[in-house]
Protein backbone atom coordinates (compact mmCIF):
# COMPACT_ATOMS: atom_id res chain seq x y z
CA UNK A 1 0.00 0.00 0.00
CA UNK A 2 2.88 2.40 0.73
CA UNK A 3 4.36 1.59 -2.35
CA UNK A 4 1.26 2.47 -4.72
CA UNK A 5 0.84 5.64 -2.89
CA UNK A 6 4.45 7.15 -2.85
CA UNK A 7 5.04 5.21 -6.50
CA UNK A 8 8.39 4.19 -7.84
CA UNK A 9 9.91 7.43 -6.98
CA UNK A 10 10.68 10.91 -8.56
CA UNK A 11 13.34 11.08 -10.72
CA UNK A 12 16.71 12.78 -9.29
CA UNK A 13 16.20 15.88 -11.59
CA UNK A 14 12.75 16.32 -10.37
CA UNK A 15 13.25 16.26 -6.48
CA UNK A 16 14.21 19.29 -5.62
CA UNK A 17 10.99 20.82 -7.28
CA UNK A 18 8.52 18.38 -5.54
CA UNK A 19 8.64 19.81 -1.70
CA UNK A 20 8.18 23.69 -2.82
CA UNK A 21 5.36 22.37 -5.33
CA UNK A 22 3.51 20.24 -1.79
CA UNK A 23 4.34 23.96 -0.28
CA UNK A 24 2.57 25.62 -2.61
CA UNK A 25 -0.33 23.68 -2.86
CA UNK A 26 -1.06 22.99 0.73
CA UNK A 27 -1.36 27.12 1.00
CA UNK A 28 -3.28 27.12 -2.06
CA UNK A 29 -5.42 24.56 -0.42
CA UNK A 30 -6.19 26.28 3.37
CA UNK A 31 -5.75 29.80 2.15
CA UNK A 32 -8.77 28.68 -0.32
CA UNK A 33 -10.72 26.63 2.00
CA UNK A 34 -10.99 29.36 4.51
CA UNK A 35 -11.58 32.20 3.07
CA UNK A 36 -14.47 30.65 0.75
CA UNK A 37 -15.56 27.95 2.53
CA UNK A 38 -16.04 29.58 5.98
CA UNK A 39 -14.94 33.62 5.97
CA UNK A 40 -17.79 34.40 2.81
CA UNK A 41 -19.84 31.27 3.90
CA UNK A 42 -20.51 33.06 6.76
CA UNK A 43 -20.97 36.70 5.96
CA UNK A 44 -22.87 36.49 2.94
CA UNK A 45 -26.46 35.79 2.74
CA UNK A 46 -27.70 35.31 -0.47
CA UNK A 47 -30.54 37.29 -1.16
CA UNK A 48 -30.40 39.71 1.80
CA UNK A 49 -28.29 42.90 1.07
CA UNK A 50 -29.01 43.84 4.96
CA UNK A 51 -28.14 40.81 6.53
CA UNK A 52 -24.73 40.54 4.38
CA UNK A 53 -24.06 44.23 5.03
CA UNK A 54 -24.09 43.89 8.61
CA UNK A 55 -22.35 40.79 8.57
CA UNK A 56 -19.45 42.41 6.66
CA UNK A 57 -19.66 45.10 8.67
CA UNK A 58 -19.27 43.64 11.96
CA UNK A 59 -16.30 41.74 10.36
CA UNK A 60 -14.69 44.09 7.83
CA UNK A 61 -11.07 42.80 9.57
CA UNK A 62 -12.03 39.24 8.78
CA UNK A 63 -13.65 40.16 5.34
CA UNK A 64 -9.97 42.11 4.16
CA UNK A 65 -7.74 39.18 5.57
CA UNK A 66 -10.00 36.86 3.40
CA UNK A 67 -9.24 38.96 -0.02
CA UNK A 68 -5.37 38.78 0.96
CA UNK A 69 -6.12 35.19 1.59
CA UNK A 70 -7.43 34.83 -2.13
CA UNK A 71 -4.43 37.32 -3.17
CA UNK A 72 -1.89 34.92 -1.52
CA UNK A 73 -3.47 31.88 -3.00
CA UNK A 74 -3.65 33.34 -6.49
CA UNK A 75 0.43 33.92 -6.18
CA UNK A 76 1.08 30.38 -4.92
CA UNK A 77 -1.18 29.24 -8.06
CA UNK A 78 0.74 30.58 -10.58
CA UNK A 79 3.87 29.46 -9.06
CA UNK A 80 2.15 25.86 -8.09
CA UNK A 81 1.26 25.99 -12.31
CA UNK A 82 5.12 26.90 -13.20
CA UNK A 83 6.01 24.17 -10.57
CA UNK A 84 3.90 21.20 -12.31
CA UNK A 85 4.88 22.32 -15.64
CA UNK A 86 8.44 22.15 -14.86
CA UNK A 87 7.94 18.76 -12.94
CA UNK A 88 5.71 16.83 -15.39
CA UNK A 89 6.78 18.27 -18.67
CA UNK A 90 8.71 15.24 -20.15
CA UNK A 91 5.80 13.00 -20.10
CA UNK A 92 4.12 15.14 -22.44
CA UNK A 93 5.85 18.92 -23.32
CA UNK A 94 2.36 20.24 -25.00
CA UNK A 95 0.09 18.84 -22.35
CA UNK A 96 2.01 19.98 -19.24
CA UNK A 97 2.21 23.71 -21.19
CA UNK A 98 -1.46 23.47 -21.66
CA UNK A 99 -2.00 22.39 -18.06
CA UNK A 100 -0.01 25.16 -17.02
CA UNK A 101 -1.37 28.05 -19.42
CA UNK A 102 -5.18 27.26 -18.04
CA UNK A 103 -4.20 26.76 -14.37
CA UNK A 104 -2.60 30.43 -15.38
CA UNK A 105 -5.62 31.86 -16.81
CA UNK A 106 -7.68 30.43 -13.67
CA UNK A 107 -5.27 32.73 -11.35
CA UNK A 108 -5.84 35.86 -13.52
CA UNK A 109 -9.68 35.22 -13.48
CA UNK A 110 -9.16 34.21 -9.77
CA UNK A 111 -7.11 37.76 -9.45
CA UNK A 112 -8.80 39.89 -11.31
CA UNK A 113 -11.77 38.87 -9.94
CA UNK A 114 -11.03 40.20 -5.92
CA UNK A 115 -11.63 43.37 -7.26
CA UNK A 116 -15.39 42.89 -6.74
CA UNK A 117 -14.58 42.02 -3.02
CA UNK A 118 -13.02 45.54 -3.12
CA UNK A 119 -16.04 46.78 -4.77
CA UNK A 120 -18.38 45.65 -2.53
CA UNK A 121 -16.20 47.41 1.05
CA UNK A 122 -16.45 50.67 -1.39
CA UNK A 123 -20.12 50.34 -1.84
CA UNK A 124 -20.67 49.74 1.84
CA UNK A 125 -18.43 52.72 3.06
CA UNK A 126 -19.59 56.25 3.14
CA UNK A 127 -22.57 57.79 4.08
CA UNK A 128 -24.32 56.89 0.47
CA UNK A 129 -23.02 53.59 0.68
CA UNK A 130 -25.73 51.06 -0.98
CA UNK A 131 -26.07 47.52 0.24
CA UNK A 132 -27.71 45.95 -3.31
CA UNK A 133 -24.76 47.01 -5.08
CA UNK A 134 -22.42 45.32 -2.43
CA UNK A 135 -24.70 41.92 -2.63
CA UNK A 136 -24.27 42.48 -6.46
CA UNK A 137 -20.36 42.60 -6.35
CA UNK A 138 -20.04 39.60 -3.98
CA UNK A 139 -22.32 37.50 -6.11
CA UNK A 140 -20.20 38.71 -9.13
CA UNK A 141 -17.50 37.41 -7.14
CA UNK A 142 -19.04 33.91 -6.50
CA UNK A 143 -20.03 33.99 -10.42
CA UNK A 144 -16.12 34.85 -10.98
CA UNK A 145 -14.54 31.95 -9.44
CA UNK A 146 -16.58 29.65 -10.83
CA UNK A 147 -15.50 31.08 -14.14
CA UNK A 148 -12.09 30.69 -12.69
CA UNK A 149 -12.80 26.74 -12.07
CA UNK A 150 -13.60 26.15 -15.50
CA UNK A 151 -9.93 26.70 -16.45
CA UNK A 152 -8.71 25.00 -13.43
CA UNK A 153 -11.32 21.53 -14.05
CA UNK A 154 -9.58 21.74 -17.42
CA UNK A 155 -6.04 21.75 -16.16
CA UNK A 156 -6.58 19.27 -13.55
CA UNK A 157 -7.46 16.58 -16.01
CA UNK A 158 -4.26 17.71 -18.49
CA UNK A 159 -2.61 16.99 -15.47
CA UNK A 160 -4.26 14.18 -14.32
CA UNK A 161 -3.18 12.84 -17.75
CA UNK A 162 0.79 13.32 -17.28
CA UNK A 163 0.43 11.59 -13.56
CA UNK A 164 -0.76 8.52 -15.56
CA UNK A 165 1.64 8.75 -17.93
CA UNK A 166 4.89 9.21 -15.80
CA UNK A 167 5.05 5.79 -14.31
CA UNK A 168 6.19 7.45 -10.77
CA UNK A 169 3.64 9.57 -9.63
CA UNK A 170 1.11 7.45 -8.17
CA UNK A 171 -1.70 6.29 -10.39
CA UNK A 172 -4.62 6.59 -7.88
CA UNK A 173 -3.19 10.27 -7.72
CA UNK A 174 -3.86 10.56 -11.34
CA UNK A 175 -7.80 9.10 -11.46
CA UNK A 176 -8.70 11.29 -8.49
CA UNK A 177 -7.18 14.16 -10.28
CA UNK A 178 -9.18 13.43 -12.70
CA UNK A 179 -12.44 13.06 -10.80
CA UNK A 180 -11.46 16.42 -9.02
CA UNK A 181 -11.22 18.62 -12.47
CA UNK A 182 -14.90 16.77 -13.85
CA UNK A 183 -16.81 18.06 -10.92
CA UNK A 184 -14.78 21.36 -11.04
CA UNK A 185 -16.22 21.68 -15.03
CA UNK A 186 -19.58 20.13 -14.17
CA UNK A 187 -20.19 22.53 -11.23
CA UNK A 188 -19.07 25.76 -13.02
CA UNK A 189 -21.53 24.77 -16.21
CA UNK A 190 -24.43 23.75 -13.74
CA UNK A 191 -24.26 27.20 -12.54
CA UNK A 192 -24.68 28.75 -15.78
CA UNK A 193 -26.81 26.05 -17.62
CA UNK A 194 -29.02 24.86 -14.56
CA UNK A 195 -28.53 27.02 -11.13
CA UNK A 196 -30.87 25.42 -9.77
CA UNK A 197 -29.16 22.37 -9.35
CA UNK A 198 -26.58 23.71 -7.83
CA UNK A 199 -27.32 23.42 -4.29
CA UNK A 200 -27.54 19.95 -4.35
CA UNK A 201 -24.45 19.40 -6.62
CA UNK A 202 -22.07 21.00 -3.74
CA UNK A 203 -21.50 18.16 -2.05
CA UNK A 204 -19.75 16.53 -5.53
CA UNK A 205 -16.61 19.01 -3.99
CA UNK A 206 -15.61 16.91 -1.87
CA UNK A 207 -14.00 14.86 -4.14
CA UNK A 208 -12.10 17.82 -5.20
CA UNK A 209 -11.19 18.86 -1.36
CA UNK A 210 -9.82 14.97 -1.51
CA UNK A 211 -8.49 14.75 -4.62
CA UNK A 212 -5.99 18.07 -4.07
CA UNK A 213 -5.45 17.52 -0.26
CA UNK A 214 -3.96 13.91 -1.54
CA UNK A 215 -1.95 15.07 -3.93
CA UNK A 216 -0.27 17.82 -2.27
CA UNK A 217 0.84 15.32 0.88
CA UNK A 218 2.30 13.33 -1.94
CA UNK A 219 4.41 16.55 -3.28
CA UNK A 220 5.42 16.75 0.21
CA UNK A 221 5.94 13.47 1.25
CA UNK A 222 8.04 12.92 -1.52
CA UNK A 223 9.68 16.79 -1.63
CA UNK A 224 10.95 15.71 2.07
CA UNK A 225 11.99 12.21 2.08
CA UNK A 226 15.38 12.72 0.26
CA UNK A 227 15.88 15.79 2.64
CA UNK A 228 15.24 12.91 5.73
CA UNK A 229 17.12 10.43 3.99
CA UNK A 230 19.97 12.86 4.02
CA UNK A 231 19.90 13.31 7.68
Amino acid sequence: MVQIMMGGGPPADKRHLLLPAGLAYAVIIVAGIWSEGFVRAALIEPGDAAATAAAIAANETLFRASVAADMVMALCDVALAVLLYMILKSHGALLALLAMVLRLVQASIIGANLVNQQAALLALGGAGGSEAVALLHLQMQSHGYDLGLVFFGAANIAIAVLILRSGWVPRPLGWLVAAAGLVYLAGSFLRILAPHLSGTFVYAYAVPVVAETSFALWLLAAGFRPRLAAH
